[in-house]
């Protein structure tokens, strides 16, 4: 099986990258394809920019997607919203192919330092990703992240840890 997996988030210490890099360890035996988002870096999406083309960048994130069999992400929440950086190569993307996720199966999570664990931003992508061709099939917050996750032992917090891993595995049972 192969693997997309990106954090929505441009900061060179994503919380949601180190969230997603855990839960790849989930996945050892499978093509991992793991990206981080600045190699996206594209000028702020506008019609008048589009009337010259499109990005490569923008053409390259779809091929990583078509290229995949699933999608493992994990977003982060601006202001209540997607990252700029995220919903940057999201538009772009949507321009190219309007089911930018291509009818594959995600593991959609998010993460933040408060309490909501970036429960808007996911609320936000369940609506929405359905009708870009995301077929959720499961969904992970992770509250607190700065007492919940070490970098050395990922998920730290025995509920939460378990509550993931239940998520993993109905995840790759889906996947059968």
């Amino acid at each position: 099986m192969k693997i997309f997996a990106f954090a929505g988030s441009n900061s060179s210490t994503s919380i949601n990258k180190q969230l997603v890099k855990f839960v790849l360890k989930s996945f050892g035996n499978h093509e991992i394809n793991l990206i981080d988002l600045n190699d996206y870096n594209m000028p702020v999406f506008s019609v008048d920019l589009e009337k010259n083309g499109f990005p490569e960048e923008a053409h390259h994130f779809l091929d990583n997607i078509t290229k995949s069999d699933i999608i493992i992400c994990s977003l982060a929440e601006n202001n209540r919203s997607y990252s700029v950086a995220f919903k940057n190569v999201f538009d772009w993307a949507s321009r190219i192919n309007v089911k930018v996720f291509q009818d594959k199966p995600m593991l959609l999570m998010t993460t933040s330092p408060g309490g909501y664990g970036g429960g808007n931003v996911m609320a936000e992508a369940q609506k929405f990703f359905p009708q870009f061709g995301a077929i959720i099939k499961e969904t992970f917050s992770l509250p607190k992240f700065y007492e919940n996750f070490d970098l050395n032992n990922g998920v730290i917090n025995p509920e939460l840890l378990t509550a993931l891993n239940l998520k993993i595995e109905n995840f790759k049972k889906q996947l059968v």
